[in-house]
């Protein structure tokens, strides 16, 4: 009895066994599964009922940050405005769009739009690198969903992005075109140092338009801070994605943003703000001047400049870029030799197919100040002289000023002067 027992049991648990491998996990199959998670993700984007804003974070632009305004039909179109640039704020752009299973629910752009735009690799196009743009992507991951919030990720670049179902007023302030551009007109203020006053707190800003990022700097206790972080705009004004905070102040946005009285104004957490002038930032390498000299002597090379001094609000102010066959300015440290204390201020053209240094001004070796100056001294012009030699005339006259100059390390070859007179005139010197 025993035995037929167990041998009764074995057999159930063989036939138990049995339809258990051959259960299906899943009432469907793989490619179904997938294609009801793309249908799902289709009815999301197309019923929304006031569409979507989006943040873009170029994955080769770190820091910076793009709003856009999509609003998807089930046509597989989708308009959209972008906050790249002033035209794209006001005039809706259309793109075909599909999803589509690359590994995992992806979401395509298929047709040329303001988010190809970031990634054009015509640099002149958003001021990124020539052959990658900024890095950015029209090809997208979906991640998944949070609430009303889908999480993306570029399929090329990694850049992230978020979709967020927009709200009926956020679809109003882009059709009917409220976004509050008013930040770009720090490119007003004439001086090259902005400085940001709230309340009795003052950092030094600067603000890139292009690229959408804003660089505070401050001192606590002796010791000059800086942070980055980017921005978009707003109805209001601009967003900082993220949010800038000192350990005192939590910075999240600028609003009422306007340009009055030679400075942009607005509001932070409800206190009166503003960008303005400021003719020395609050923390100043002065170190640079002697940096950028000694860089060049030591190379036995010189400095270059494809255009002469910005000022007030001018390029190439004094025309520099007028003068007959006109190819560089240049400043080049000891060229009378190594230790002759001789450096030139000149004009390279070309001459039987070799680019020379024909004329300029000579100047006896500069002052380097403690507080972080450089002062040249003029002594006399040298070369044969244009017709009209005007535009550098007015340089020399600009660059004998005793006050002086700062210099500002822009990166490893390049360096601005600045004016230390006003902060109204620089030049970028090349290397």
């Amino acid at each position: 009895m025993r035995k037929k027992l167990l041998y009764l049991l074995l057999v159930l648990a063989g036939i138990y066994s049995c339809k258990k491998e051959s259960d299906p996990m899943f009432d469907k199959s793989p490619d179904e599964r997938l294609n009801d998670t793309l249908q799902r993700y289709q009815q999301i984007l197309t019923h929304a009922p006031y569409g979507w804003k989006a943040l873009v974070y170029p994955g080769g632009s770190p820091k910076s940050v793009y709003s856009f305004y999509f609003r998807f039909n089930d046509s597989n179109r989708v308009q959209m405005y972008s906050d790249f640039e002033q035209s794209s704020t006001v005039a809706a752009k259309e793109s075909s769009w599909r999803l589509k299973a690359l590994q995992q629910p992806s979401l395509l752009f298929d047709t040329y739009s303001y988010l190809h735009v970031l990634c054009d690799p015509d640099g002149s196009q958003n001021g990124g690198d020539y052959g990658r743009g900024l890095g950015s992507d029209f090809e997208f991951s979906i991640n998944g969903m949070t609430g009303d919030t889908m999480v993306l990720t570029g399929r090329f670049n990694r850049s992230r992005a978020i979709l967020v179902k927009a709200t009926q007023q956020e679809q109003t302030d882009y059709y009917q075109q409220h976004i509050n551009r008013n930040i770009d007109s720090v490119r007003k203020i004439l001086t090259y140092f902005h400085k940001l006053t709230l309340g009795n707190t003052r950092y030094d800003v600067q603000v890139n338009t292009l690229t959408h990022r804003i660089t505070f700097t401050w001192v606590v206790g002796g010791e000059v801070k800086t942070a980055t972080t980017g921005y978009y705009y707003t109805s209001k004004g601009i967003a900082l994605s993220p949010a800038f905070s000192d350990g005192t102040n939590t910075i999240s946005s600028f609003e009422n943003v306007r340009f009055e009285d030679g400075a942009v104004k607005g509001t932070i957490n409800g206190q009166p703000a503003s960008i303005s002038e400021t003719v020395r930032p609050l923390a100043m390498d002065i170190a640079a001047p002697k940096r950028w000299y000694q860089f060049a002597l030591a190379q036995r090379r010189y400095w270059v400049a494809d255009q002469g001094f910005h000022v007030n609000g001018v390029d190439d102010a004094y025309g520099l870029r007028a003068l007959p066959d006109f190819v560089a300015a240049t400043f080049w440290p000891e060229a009378g030799g190594q230790g002759s204390g001789i450096d030139a201020f000149g004009i390279i053209v070309p001459e039987e197919g070799q680019l020379t240094l024909m004329y300029g001004v000579i100047h006896s070796a500069p002052t380097f100040t403690n507080d972080g100056r450089v002062v040249f001294h003029d002594s006399r012009l040298f070369g044969d002289l244009p017709p009209d030699p005007t535009p550098l005339l007015r340089t020399r006259t600009l660059m004998a000023d005793q006050t002086g100059f700062f210099l500002v390390q822009t990166s490893a070859t390049t360096y601005d002067m600045v004016s230390a007179k006003d902060g109204k005139a620089w030049i970028t010197w090349v290397f």
